[in-house]
């Protein structure tokens, strides 16, 4: 029995270390990881993920003058920077109507964009009135004209305008040329005005301002100016040198009077509600498109109206320029213009954009 006992305490000892070091349960599997939310497949990004858009455009300008090719080179831009997702039905030389008929159309939605001088829009947005001052850019270069209407306080002060009136101006397309007037009466003076029958734009600013010259103003639509002149029922108009030549008058006039009353300046007027219908990056392209070609526009609008004043002389026009002293003698028989626009859009407007033009 003693033996038996002693035997059973041995085996006992042996055992004991191996228990030892054994858990006393075997250890819990690791927790699986909580199950994500299965991510979307990365985007291809940028315009491939973007259903493709056409905007519809159209300008009122004469063949070949710096709205159509402002215009057409937008189109080709904004197609190469969006890959063709974003495109451009461009309608230019008066196909869908008059400048008021279309930026009407680009209100109603039926136009998405237009390409327009000033001067028609101020019946949708007085406040644009501002760039019927007559001689107000006169003295001043291409690149203080740019930084004034694009880059300044008075920018965003007039797009506010602009904006109240559901649409935005994305440029002002300009390269310090300006209107000038043709003739068959023979200017050599201020007091030569006196009396002159001059086609103007439906714009009761220009009109105020012909009067204020002596010269009777009579707005006509433009596909009416060539046969009027021809007839004499006017005696003159007033344009930029490219849309003299498109309209071939150096047909129908004697004279190219160098009067600078006006900037040559075009907008890139579109839908507001339109423009903010689309994808940021259809935004942030158009803008860029419209930027890009205005760069290489305005480089060459000096030299346009360089080569279109030389055809106009040599298909016979005689030109006529004046002293730097004909801006002071203009601006005197203007103070009324000046004091009436300031009236009715406010002193503001114009304090802004002289400020500009002055910094």
């Amino acid at each position: 029995m003693k033996k038996l006992l002693i035997l059973l305490l041995i085996a006992t000892m042996l055992l004991l270390p191996v228990a030892c070091t054994q858990p006393s349960a075997p250890p819990a599997p690791p927790e699986e990881p909580a199950e994500q939310p299965e991510q979307p497949e990365p985007s291809e990004g940028g315009f491939d993920a973007l259903e493709p858009v056409v905007l519809l455009g159209a300008d009122n300008a004469g063949v070949g003058a710096a709205a159509q090719l402002y215009g057409e080179l937008v189109v080709e831009k904004v197609a190469e920077i969006t890959g063709g997702k974003l495109t451009i039905d461009y309608f230019p030389n008066s196909q869908l109507g008059n400048d008021q008929e279309l930026q009407g159309q680009m209100l109603a939605g039926d136009i998405d964009f237009v390409i327009a001088q000033t001067a028609q829009t101020v019946s949708f947005v007085p406040e644009v009135a501002i760039f019927d001052l007559p001689m107000v850019f006169a003295k001043y270069d291409a690149e203080t004209i740019d930084y004034a209407l694009n880059k300044s306080e008075f920018t965003d002060k007039i797009n506010e305008a602009y904006k109240a009136k559901n649409m935005y101006s994305l440029h002002f397309l300009q390269g310090g040329t300006f209107r000038e007037t043709t003739s068959n009466k023979n200017i050599q003076s201020i007091d030569d005005f006196n009396g002159l029958k001059i086609r103007t734009m439906e714009n009761q600013n220009h009109m105020a301002f012909w009067q204020a010259m002596g010269a009777a103003p009579t707005p006509l639509p433009w596909p009416e100016v060539y046969i009027s002149l021809q007839q004499g029922l006017v005696d003159a108009q007033e344009n930029a040198t490219d849309t003299c030549v498109g309209a071939n008058l150096q047909e129908v006039q004697d004279y190219l009077i160098m009067t600078h009353h006006i900037l040559y300046c075009n907008q890139f007027l579109i839908n507001a509600s339109k423009f903010d219908s689309l994808d940021p990056l259809y935004q942030e392209a158009l803008q860029q498109a419209v930027d890009e070609a205005a760069v290489v526009i305005e480089a060459k609008l000096t030299e346009i109206d360089q080569t279109n004043k030389e055809t106009l002389i040599e298909g016979g026009m005689e030109l006529v320029e004046f002293e730097a002293s004909f801006i002071d003698e203009v601006l005197e028989k203007a103070k009324g213009v000046y004091e009436s626009i300031g009236k009715d859009i406010g002193q503001d407007y114009i304090d802004s954009l002289l400020n500009a033009l002055e910094k």
